[in-house]
């Protein structure tokens, strides 16, 4: 019997110290998942120490590039440990890299060199299906064509690229360069779909930032495919040549919640963006859109040039990130800084492929629109801006032009019968299934793991446990541990008593 007490004794013990530990995780992770925004998304803020880092050494490098001239330097791009590298003509402009605290590489061609080489490819005949970018970690200009791109093409380009010389690269695709018209949420128009890009305001009113080529001024937008909820109107695109639009919300007003930018990531998550800035060759960046959800990839090219079948388009940034039609007009952003617009590309999320984006600033900038910078609706302020980001601030006030492009290339694109029914966010789009590596294309894991690094805006205890989201359970179950503990003092193996009896017994 003592032995019998004494082993039900130390199973309560383990099982009451497993319960603590159990309830713990509980009530940290329900106060990790604290956050929410107006639509019930958790809200999350990138650790700024990440931002930063990569903010300065994107700084750092663009300083160095102006001071040292295009003739001097060739780009420059992060390496894996997260520092500048900055490429340079000659030995004396690679130790003054160093001294400002960046990595020197010494190479052949200039930027001022590489860019005359552009510069000649974008003047010969256009042919549909290529594209190019200038890569400064090969110091050379890559030059691609996809399947639709004939021998004939493909010869008259190459004897482009021979009268160039080395600086000039090209390679076969195996997929098809197409816009991605089909954000994370879907917006409708009639006969195509595209993805929400970042709200953007001009300091009265909020708009929507998406690609240009999803449809041109006066196109009516929608959350769903019925028509039956209204979401705003274009108001000013430029397509092809550039690949942006603005959208302009049937309730100019809107809320505090409204006007912040959040990214939805799916599953109920989103990110808020707090600024914008450019991206750098090396950088691990995301991407959102209404088809494909939630992927990663790297910053491969910048001012990247594509000629779609519906024409060209310039400035672009060139990645490793998949991208699926539909996805158009999406997202493209890293820590809390808006990048890009998701413009097209070649491949799928399955197999893998290239996919361009409209930078953000440059739309900004000719837009005359910001990012805004609001509040989270417990008053706490989202964190500060990358400091390599452009202001974030609302831009003048005042209407933003109706543009120049024509954005008339969108397969069914054109306007949709019927006004606005005022100012309602797109649909959040489902899920998407564990995003992860797909094909070689290395998705992230949800936020708050291993994969898009973030953490909770509001991670405080007594904000769960009096909103009744899951602090409660996590308590409980501590509090019946403790009680499993204390019982264990009055379970206690057959005392001194006991023993002697049994001992006078056989003696």
């Amino acid at each position: 019997m003592r032995r019998t007490r004494r082993h039900v004794q130390r199973a309560i013990r383990l099982v009451a110290v497993a319960g603590v530990v159990c309830g713990g995780v509980m009530v940290s992770q329900s106060g990790a998942n604290a956050s929410q925004d107006g639509g019930g998304h958790r809200v999350l803020d990138a650790p700024a120490d990440g931002a930063q880092s990569v903010g300065s050494a994107a700084t750092l490098a663009r300083q160095l590039e102006s001071r040292l001239g295009d003739s001097r330097t060739a780009g420059s791009w992060v390496d894996a440990q997260g520092r500048p590298v900055v490429a340079v003509t000659d030995d004396a402009s690679a130790a003054e890299v160093t001294r400002a605290g960046a990595r020197a590489k010494v190479v052949r061609y200039s930027m001022r060199e590489l860019s005359s080489a552009g510069d000649t490819l974008r003047e010969a005949p256009r042919v549909a299906g290529t594209a190019w970018s200038v890569d400064p970690r090969t110091n050379t200009v890559v030059v691609l064509a996809d399947p639709t791109v004939s021998a004939e093409d493909w010869a008259r380009l190459k004897d482009v690229a021979d009268g160039i010389g080395d600086a000039v690269r090209m390679e076969r695709t195996t997929d098809t360069f197409t816009t991605r018209t089909a954000g994370a949420a879907p917006i409708f128009t009639r006969g195509s779909r595209c993805s929400a890009g970042f709200n953007v305001t001009d300091g009265q009113e909020t708009f929507l930032l998406t690609a240009g080529h999803c449809g041109p001024v006066g196109t009516t937008w929608f959350g769903d495919n019925r028509g039956a909820t209204g979401v705003g109107t274009t108001v000013a695109s430029s397509f092809p040549g550039a690949d942006f639009s603005l959208i302009r919300y049937g309730d100019p007003g809107g809320t505090d919640n409204d006007r912040a930018s959040v990214v939805n990531l799916g599953d109920g998550r989103a990110v808020r963006i707090n600024g914008a800035a450019e991206a750098l060759v090396g950088q691990q960046v995301f991407r959102s859109g209404s088809t494909s959800g939630l992927h990663s990839g790297q910053v491969t090219g910048l001012n990247a040039t594509v000629n779609y079948p519906e024409g060209q388009v310039g400035g672009l940034i060139q990645t490793t990130v998949c991208a699926e039609p539909g996805d158009s007009g999406g997202p493209l952003f890293a820590q809390s800084l808006a990048l890009g617009v998701t413009s097209g590309g070649s491949g799928d999320c399955t197999s893998g492929g290239i996919t361009f984006f409209q930078p953000v600033t440059t739309a900004l900038a000719a837009l005359g629109v910001g990012i805004p910078r609001a509040t989270d609706s417990d008053g706490a302020t989202p964190g500060d801006q990358d400091a390599g980001a452009a202001p974030a601030s609302s831009a003048p006030a005042g209407a933003p032009g109706t543009g120049t492009g024509t954005g008339g290339a969108t397969p069914g694109g054109g306007n949709a019968q019927g006004g606005s029914s005022g100012r309602t966010a797109p649909a959040a789009p489902a899920a998407p299934a564990a995003p992860g590596a797909q094909g070689g294309q290395n998705a992230p894991a949800a936020p708050g793991g291993v994969g898009y690094p973030g953490t909770a805006a509001d991670t405080s205890a007594f904000a769960a446990i009096s909103s009744g989201r899951g602090i409660g359970p996590g308590v409980l179950v501590i509090a019946i541990s403790f009680l499993g503990l204390l019982a264990t003092l009055w379970i206690r193996p057959a005392g001194g008593g006991g023993g002697h009896a049994h001992r006078r017994q056989w003696n």
